[in-house]
């Protein structure tokens, strides 16, 4: 990824088109730059891009000053930025200008007929005219770097051909108010809009400042991505842990809020693995270091949330070219409006002109270029503090429309943590005596079936077995004191001779049989998520319409899971690519607005959350198969927030609907009046900027989406 300073560059429209101009370039993937740091991401396929960057900056802005940077220079957000400073900044800068233009505007219109009575009426167009000036020249000097560029017409060009045409037929009051009011609207817009940016701000003041490093002896304290692998670092009670690594020694509290959103602190002991980011809340700790910062789960987990902006939805891409071809089609408009009436007879020129200029201040498309895409980025970022990462406005606009939900079964629906829950022996065999029996055989496996058999029983009893042979898919053959020992599924005994073997519904099980003789059974089950059927009620009373297991579990293991969570169908015996085949099976049935969404454990389900139309990784802290491959991340294990995430992109369609059908509206209505005759420039400057705000301020309620 591609990192630049664009220093000075403070105009929202200007750095949209610094966006989509540079999307135009080849091997583009994504851009978006940050107001608070003053930093343009641009995701690319490696090529460098300075020159051409530079160009398009100097172009559209020639004050802004473009330099190269690397990660390690970027401003923390906690140090330096917040919006209400950069607020303060900006009105340090403009509201002094702007504030003498209201008090000149002001006085104009108290002393308007003393100074209309100067000769040739000099005064009037003296103070009305410094007024204009003042508070519109940046939206001129704007308008000018459009002709100079020959780019299309925007929302200054709007501005400027309607004010300056007021001017001319004697309109100097409406003009300024048009100016006034619209550049302070725009401060005003920036206000609620650094709330939606505070969303996003309060993660990235996770990012960690320094790191204690001990070296030869000694603490020093360097930047976190100044610390190398197997480093040791200390960090006390209240400092936040710098990176990603494995506790030597120390005993503690760890809040990982910061990165998942969950307020319960977590044990932190000698051999735990911590995560940067997080914050150490009780006793002081030695971390050996496990990964360099820019490999972290805080670094990528915030590179995915900076960019995920970037990635625009499809209502956000159609209200970009709605723009393009709205504002020429709006002038040819009002040009029509000021010249066809007065051909026949409706009225005079002037009457028209006026009408027509009303037209073009009503018309400007603020409301819509400004506030759709900050409704995104507030629902991302609401998400983000509760500890989903959602990668873009694209992937919002598709869970909104999810109707089928796809599992994975281990490690998604159960803890992915196997445990003996049933030992079942036969007549004249104990229970210590099958599982110790079992557990000989079973030890040297990895597996995690065989793993938890092994744990299960004292080691102390265990025998050595003689002859181990494994059987893929089926068990283990092998002779203790020279006696055959089976210990496998019920095919590995029936093809051994043993006849009517059956397994029972619930769990994995393993049956043992000595010689000729069946010993009886041992039960391994994972254990079923804690808020499994909680999630499963709230995903169904967020409309989805169907629940699906897929996976590589035998038929009984997943029909048993599927009962207890309540899923209307399972499909056992899966692998990868079977799940994969299964998903597009349930995509070619649902419709062209239907989307699928599949949950897994981001490592082994990759080619399923790649194929679904949205894959969520449930407990991506520390996994960067699932951040990497997924579109939504759950940082921890709680399977309700997919809920949360569902309920949060359709809010958050919901309210990006509400601007386009008010915006749209109120547009239309005042437009219908302005032609009439009804509606003047002040009306024209509420259906403007009032609407602008209004449509502003109804999309930071994606911030507080619940």
């Amino acid at each position: 990824m591609l990192l630049y300073r664009l220093q000075d560059l403070h105009c929202q429209g200007c750095a949209s088109l610094i966006e989509a101009e540079i999307m135009t370039i080849s091997g583009v993937i994504g851009v978006k730059f940050d107001f608070d740091t003053k930093i343009l991401r641009i995701e690319n396929d490696g090529s460098n891009l300075d020159q051409k960057v530079e160009d398009i900056v100097s172009r559209i802005e020639p004050s802004v000053t473009v330099t190269s940077i690397d990660e390690k220079n970027i401003p923390s957000p906690s140090v330096a930025t917040s919006g209400w400073f950069l607020l303060l900044e900006r009105f340090q800068k403009e509201g002094k200008r702007l504030g003498a233009a209201a008090f000149i505007f002001t006085i104009s219109l108290i002393f308007r007929k003393r100074l209309a009575a100067t000769p040739y009426g000099i005064g009037e167009y003296a103070f009305f005219l410094t007024a204009y000036f003042l508070s519109g020249s940046e939206v001129l000097l704007n308008t000018l770097r459009n002709l100079k560029n020959r780019r299309g017409l925007d929302e200054f060009s709007l501005m400027s051909i309607a004010t300056i045409a007021a001017i001319s037929i004697g309109e100097l009051p409406e003009a300024v108010a048009v100016m006034l009011f619209y550049s302070t609207g725009e401060l005003l817009q920036e206000i609620s809009a650094s709330k939606s940016r505070n969303s996003i701000r309060s993660l990235l003041a996770a990012r960690p400042q320094y790191a204690q490093v001990l070296r030869k002896g000694a603490e020093i304290k360097v930047k976190p991505e100044n610390v190398h692998i197997n480093e040791l670092i200390f960090v006390r009670p209240g400092e936040k842990i710098p990176l990603d690594g494995i506790i030597e020694s120390g005993i503690s509290q760890i809040d990982q809020s910061p990165l998942t959103g969950e307020p319960v602190p977590i044990r932190a002991e000698p051999g735990k693995k911590v995560y940067g980011g997080s914050i150490n809340l009780r006793g002081a700790l030695t971390i050996r270091v496990s990964s360099l910062f820019e490999e972290t789960t805080i670094a990528r987990v915030l590179e995915m949330v900076e960019f995920a902006v970037a990635r625009k939805s499809p209502t956000e891409r159609f209200i970009t070219t709605f723009a393009k071809y709205y504002t020429p089609a709006v002038v040819l408009g009002a040009l029509a409006v000021a010249a066809i009436p007065p051909l026949f007879g409706a009225g005079t020129f002037t009457n028209w002109a006026y009408r027509a200029l009303v037209l073009l201040v009503i018309s400007c498309p603020c409301a819509l270029v400004i506030s759709i895409p900050l409704g995104y980025f507030g629902g991302i970022g609401a998400a983000s503090r509760r500890g989903i990462l959602i990668k873009g406005g694209n992937i919002l606009d598709a869970l909104s429309s999810a109707k089928i939900i796809a599992f994975d079964k281990t490690g998604t629906l159960t803890e992915g943590v196997f445990k003996v829950t049933d030992i079942v022996p036969q007549q004249g065999v104990s229970e210590d005596e099958l599982i110790s029996l079992a557990a000989s055989l079973e030890k040297e496996s990895n597996h995690p079936i065989a793993r938890s058999i092994a744990d299960a029983t004292d080691v102390n009893t265990l025998q050595t077995p003689e002859g181990l042979e494994e059987m893929a898919g089926k068990g283990l053959r092998g002779f203790i004191k020279g006696q055959p020992i089976l210990v496998g599924n019920s095919k590995l005994l029936a093809e051994s001779g043993f006849k009517n073997i059956k397994d029972p519904e619930q769990g994995t099980v393993v049956h043992v049989a000595q010689g000729h003789r069946y010993l009886g059974y041992i039960t391994v089950s994972d254990i079923i998520r804690s808020d499994a059927m909680h999630a499963m009620q709230a995903l169904r009373e967020s409309g989805l319409s169907q629940f699906i297991v897929l996976t590589g579990d035998t038929d009984s293991g997943a029909k048993w899971v599927a009962q207890k969570v309540g899923v209307d169908k399972y499909i056992a015996n899966l692998l990868p690519q079977g799940k994969v085949l299964e998903l597009n099976k349930i995509k070619a049935q649902l419709g062209s607005r239907e989307k699928i969404v599949f949950v897994g454990d981001g490592l082994n389900d990759a080619p399923a959350l790649a194929t679904a139309d949205i894959g969520i990784a449930m407990g991506g802290l520390g996994s960067e198969a699932s951040i990497e491959t997924a579109d939504v991340v759950i940082l921890d294990d709680a399977l309700s927030k997919i809920a949360d995430a569902l309920l949060l992109a359709r809010r958050t369609r919901k309210i990006v609907w509400q601007n386009i059908i008010l915006a749209l509206a109120t547009k239309a209505f005042f437009i219908a009046l302005g032609i009439a005759g009804i509606a003047g420039m002040w009306e024209a400057v509420f259906a403007d900027v009032g609407i602008a705000l209004l449509a502003v301020l109804n999309s930071t309620r994606t911030i507080h989406c619940k």
